[in-house]
């Protein structure tokens, strides 16, 4: 597994890891309670997280016929 891979492990541990840490009502954030923020927050920065792998993994370079 490359090392790239280890990245989408990141929102796992941020969404699932963290949760009993983060499980509170307040502060409302952006009008949302804490624990709603949280996960809203951990769902965009997947996205951010896999569009990083996809972009630095080999297997993915145009070019590449395989």
């Amino acid at each position: 597994m490359k090392m790239i891979h280890f990245l989408s492990v990141l929102p796992f541990i941020g969404m699932l890891g963290f949760l009993p840490l983060v499980n509170r009502v307040e502060p409302y954030v952006l009008g949302m309670p804490f624990i709603m923020f949280w996960v809203v927050l951990w769902v965009i920065l997947t996205s951010v997280t896999m569009a990083i792998v996809f972009k630095f993994d080999p297997a993915n370079q145009e070019g590449d016929i395989e």
